[in-house]
């Protein structure tokens, strides 16, 4: 069974969203998130013919399964202990998919089981292969138990030689597939390798055929799971790994919730992030563990003007409780956000070895307004990029540069404001502490959209270097502890205005601030400045009475 997402089905989508009066909601009145309940009634896919042997192809089996439970009624599809070998499977409503402790769902790498479909990939629709598990317009669905889903994403991935040991590399090319011609890069198939250079590969295009995508099939690797406006969703307990791309993927869903849930994706896995939330509303992430190759968590709601016409934001949601060992970011916005975010709560979450902590990134053409997002109670360590960042220079590169690799300066001009200008507004940031960073706050506007009216409260930061505030308007950075390695100086503001700085704890520093550009109104208070050696640099026409320390 095919999943079909046209362009049309896309834009019809935004009228599928009825939009509500928006609730004021706050920590003590979150969003309330609905959980599909379930009949008792269990079709074992042993029932189906179903052969736990590692050669026999499950899929037709699975889903005959599936298909019986749905017209029943629905129940319990029950994947019993054993190796499954399957191709691509279709939930349907009512029916919750159950992968029993022991049991491993192993999907196929013959690449013929994954026929290339419509649908949507990093916020614009595409062309793709088949997702490994899908939905499509389903209500009361379920994936759960405490097996383990492995979506063969080794099979499908590029692989950059600095991404792995000198061994790993040369096993790696062993196996098969082709490099590039500076050796720097691998690749699974001709196909993957004549992808890679086709600019915007599988986005649909009127002047684009069918056989176009053809020639790039192994190139446009699926998404593992799928969910298409669905109601009622829940992954619980289950193992997601090695996906092909993202990894779980809902996609203008209602109410849905993942409790328990492990994703793992190899660190070096191009574009292997854990959960994409895309224009999704109402829903909980909670006690899930994500060690991944891209982003963790991350809010998505379409990309550019595809984004925009959607104009679905990705809206109430409570994510309570995560680790993320490796992953670009722990919690992250962005960069597909042209449709919005708003009213996400996150908190008692821990980062651990995660590339940048709080990541929240756009860039120009994007357009999109992400306000009301409230975190707090969030513990990081070992991070090798900022602890917190607001970027809206995003670049589509690692946020770590590997060895050799360096990022270039972006080039500030101002733009005239369009609806295609994006906006991060309305953010609070509480009780973070953070035991190790390259840096510990990083924003960073556009001159004609500063980032603006956030609020950062008992900040506790071990980190190589302090802050820095660039075209940003109303920052509020209260209670806050640092202890830098470089403290030259220990906060950097450029072309920003309305900032408060208040109790800012720090042992001796060279300079305790710079102003830079036309910044102004920025104050200090309950600070003892005079732990700094220097005094407050003033530079490229920075007024001194743009700061007045209390």
């Amino acid at each position: 069974m095919r999943l079909h997402l046209t362009l049309s089905s896309i834009a019809i989508a935004a009228t599928l969203f009825a939009k509500p009066a928006q609730a004021q909601y706050s920590w003590n009145n979150l969003p309330v998130v609905n959980e599909p309940v379930f009949r008792k009634d269990t079709f074992n896919i042993l029932r189906f013919g179903a052969k736990a042997d590692g050669l026999t192809l499950n899929s037709p089996s699975i889903n005959k399964a599936i298909d019986a439970c749905n017209k029943k009624g629905g129940g319990v599809v029950l994947i019993p202990a054993g190796l499954w070998l399957t191709g691509p499977i279709v939930l349907k409503s009512n029916v919750e998919l159950h992968i029993s402790r022991d049991a491993l769902l192993q999907f196929t790498t013959e690449f013929d089981q994954y026929p290339l479909i419509e649908t949507s990939y990093e916020g614009l629709a595409a062309m793709r292969c088949q997702p490994p598990v899908s939905a499509t317009d389903a209500e009361n669905i379920a994936i759960t138990g405490s097996g383990i889903i492995d979506g063969a994403g080794d099979a499908w991935r590029q692989v950059k030689k600095d991404k792995l040991t000198e061994s790993q590399w040369k096993r790696l090319v062993a196996s098969g597939g082709l490099t590039s011609a500076d050796n720097r890069t691998w690749y699974p198939s001709e196909k993957s390798q004549k992808g890679s250079s086709v600019k915007l590969a599988g986005v649909i295009d009127p002047n684009k055929t069918k056989a176009d995508h053809e020639e790039i099939k192994d190139f446009l690797r699926p998404n593992m799971i799928v969910l298409t406006r669905c109601k009622k969703v829940l992954l619980k307990d289950v193992t997601f790994q090695n996906s092909p791309a993202w990894c779980i993927h809902p996609l203008l869903c209602e109410h849905i919730t993942l409790r328990g849930v492990t994703v793992k994706n190899p660190w070096y896995a191009q574009n292997g992030d854990g959960l994409d939330l895309e224009s999704c509303r109402f829903g909980r992430v909670e006690n899930c563990v994500f060690d991944v190759g891209d982003d963790a968590i991350c809010i998505k709601s379409g990309r550019d003007e595809q984004g925009r016409k959607r104009g679905v934001p990705t809206e109430n949601f409570i994510i309570n409780g995560n680790t993320v060992y490796h992953a670009h970011g722990g919690f992250v916005i962005g960069s597909e956000m042209s449709g919005g975010a708003r009213n996400l709560f996150v908190s008692n979450c821990n980062f651990i070895g995660t590339d940048i902590g709080l990541r929240f990134k756009t860039t120009r053409g994007r357009g999109g307004v992400v306000e009301k997002i409230f975190i707090r109670d969030i513990n990081m360590t070992n991070i090798p990029g900022e602890a917190i960042l607001f970027d809206m220079y995003y670049m589509a590169k690692d946020p770590v540069p590997l060895a050799g690799e360096k990022h270039a300066d972006v080039k500030v001009e101002t733009f005239p404001v369009t609806e295609a200008t994006p906006q991060f507004r309305d953010f609070h940031i509480s009780n973070v502490v953070c035991r190790g960073a390259a840096k510990g706050i990083f924003i960073r506007g556009l001159p004609e959209m500063p980032i603006s009216n956030i609020e950062m409260d008992n900040i506790v930061i071990k980190a190589k270097k302090g802050v820095e505030l660039l075209e940003a308007s109303n920052i509020r950075l209260t209670n806050a502890t640092f202890e830098v390695a470089e403290s030259d100086p220990l906060i950097n503001v450029r072309n920003s205005r309305e900032i408060k700085l208040a109790n800012i704890r720090f042992e001796e520093a060279k300079n305790f601030i710079s102003l830079l550009g036309g910044t102004s109104g920025v104050s200090v208070s309950g600070t003892d400045v005079k732990k700094a050696k220097e005094k407050p640099v003033f530079a490229d026409g920075a007024k001194t009475g743009a700061l007045i320390i209390k």
